[in-house]
């Protein structure tokens, strides 16, 4: 992991990705500081996967780093506005929704915004 932080504001406990790869130390980030009720993890920017593996995470293992940090809301960072990489860059947010449905989980848990979108997270 390149950047990482854990944030608390307001009663609200988040963590940001930054640029990272994957790694275990997401489980242990789950368990000695979640979970995290909103969290900002990239999925874009990941093809060729034999040199960006290294450095940015795929939908796969962002999705596992949403179960792994024990995020309740987690917001796909880092696509969608630059062509930095080889795959299109809207790719990631249709890879995501199939990763979810892979897994089990629901849509609402991992989301994407449109450019200049806001997301209120909703309180319990």
């Amino acid at each position: 992991m390149y950047v990482g932080k854990v944030k608390g504001f307001f009663l609200i406990r988040f963590w940001f990705g930054g640029d990272t790869a994957y790694s275990d130390g997401f489980e242990q980030i789950g368990r000695r500081l979640g979970p995290f009720d909103l969290s900002a993890i990239p999925i874009g920017a990941y093809h060729p996967r034999w040199f960006m593996s290294f450095v940015h995470v795929d939908t796969r293992e962002a999705v596992k780093i949403h179960k792994d940090i024990r995020s309740r809301l987690s917001l796909g960072i880092h696509w969608g506005t630059f062509k930095m990489t080889r795959e299109f860059y809207l790719e990631p947010k249709s890879k995501l929704r199939e990763e979810l449905e892979e897994e089990g989980l629901d849509q609402a848990e991992f989301v994407t915004v449109e450019l200049g979108e806001t997301l209120e997270p909703k309180r319990d």
